[in-house]
């Protein structure tokens, strides 16, 4: 096992990663959290594949453990899933000393988080992410929340967690297209902080779902690198704001086209190349940098847009971007392999539709 710390203070916790650390739990736990009641949150996928096991874990070591699963996928994220949360809490007596343990992928680690955050005005929480996509990602960080109907991520919270707990062999069982959009997020370190990395990547990129030691690497370079950014800027006010390079047009192609028609991962793909496209335009990017970010998305992740996405309607969901400032769309851009920074001031008319429409292949540019 190795671990990585997320460097907050008081609120500081590790990232513990290693291959069969799963069986490891309640010696990690007691010693972070000390024998107190936890609720397991999971869905119906990660509840079938490893709750169990992990609920026995946690007995065995002496815990007073408790399972509550939600339906797979992103249209479970809702204010009403987290009422139905709460009141499971509530029954089987979890106070401010209890513990949620989130369990499984993105969607289960932002809502349990979420749960964690509000429940008794909030209590700890600690994430045990089974994707890819939440073992590099979202697990880390502290962002929690829920979506409503028009904006994704849009009611939540930062609530640390107390530690990531991170077994790589959890990825064997997950579906090729969950493991595809995770390594969405991975390339993504490479083209805002790290043109090493993202050079490994070009050469690497297609061997680790082999798993073995370079998908081990790739996950803790990964980590590192957020806990990094996280340190810098733990509440998304400067730095940290790079992390959503591709996200101002993916989180509206998600909720335009319905949650879960797009996994997470191909959506922020085909918003990192939209959004490369923008920083070409502007003159941010060369050209030799924007194609090499456009071939290593296209050659791991489905980037194909429902024909129904239409780039005025896309636009119109960028509006409620929580990045947004003064009615202005806040968009990360690379400005090379390695660097990004944040930028307001992108001219929606001449440069958004122009990209869109080329993206879209559609000719709506006024």
């Amino acid at each position: 096992m190795e671990s990585i710390t997320v460097d907050l203070g008081a609120r500081s916790y590790p990232i513990h990663i290693g291959p069969g650390i799963l069986d490891e739990i309640g010696k990690i736990l007691r010693a972070l959290i000390g024998l107190e009641k936890i609720l397991v949150i999971t869905d119906g996928n990660v509840r079938d594949l490893y709750a169990g096991r992990v609920l026995e874990l946690l007995k065995v070591a002496g815990f007073d453990a408790h399972l509550a699963a939600i339906p797979p996928g992103e249209p479970s994220k809702t204010l009403k899933e987290a009422e139905r949360l709460y009141y499971i809490a509530l029954d089987y007596g979890l106070d401010r000393n209890s513990a949620v343990i989130a369990l499984g992928g993105g969607v289960v680690g932002d809502l349990a988080g979420f749960v964690a955050a509000t429940y008794m005005r909030g209590i700890r929480y600690v994430q045990v992410p089974t994707s890819l996509l939440a073992q590099v990602d979202s697990s880390v960080g502290g962002k929690v929340a829920v979506n409503l109907e028009s904006a994704k991520n849009i009611v939540g919270a930062f609530h640390q967690p107390v530690a990531v707990i991170i077994d790589p062999l959890t990825l064997k069982t997950l579906p090729d297209r969950e493991f595809r959009e995770g390594l969405a997020e991975v390339i993504k370190y490479g083209i805002i902080w790290d043109g090493d990395f993202f050079n490994w990547l070009e050469e690497n990129v297609m061997t680790l779902r082999q798993g073995g030691e370079s998908l081990i690497y790739a996950i803790k370079k990964s980590c590192a690198i957020k806990a990094s950014v996280v340190t810098l800027d733990e509440r998304d006010e400067g730095t940290r704001m790079i992390l959503n390079y591709g996200h101002t047009v993916g989180h509206a192609l998600e909720s335009l086209v319905g949650y879960g028609v797009l996994l997470h991962g191909e959506a922020v793909a085909a918003g990192m190349i939209i959004e490369a496209g923008i920083a070409l335009e502007i003159g941010l990017l060369e050209r030799q940098d924007y194609e090499r970010i456009e071939r290593i998305l296209r050659r791991v992740v489905p980037v194909e847009i429902p024909g129904c996405v239409e780039t005025g309607g896309l636009i119109e969901a960028m509006a409620c971007d929580k990045k947004n400032k003064g009615g202005r769309l806040a968009f990360a851009l690379p400005e090379k392999l390695g660097r990004a920074g944040v930028y307001y001031d992108v001219p929606e008319r001449e440069i958004l539709y122009k990209i869109l429409d080329h993206f879209l292949k559609k000719s709506t540019v006024p």
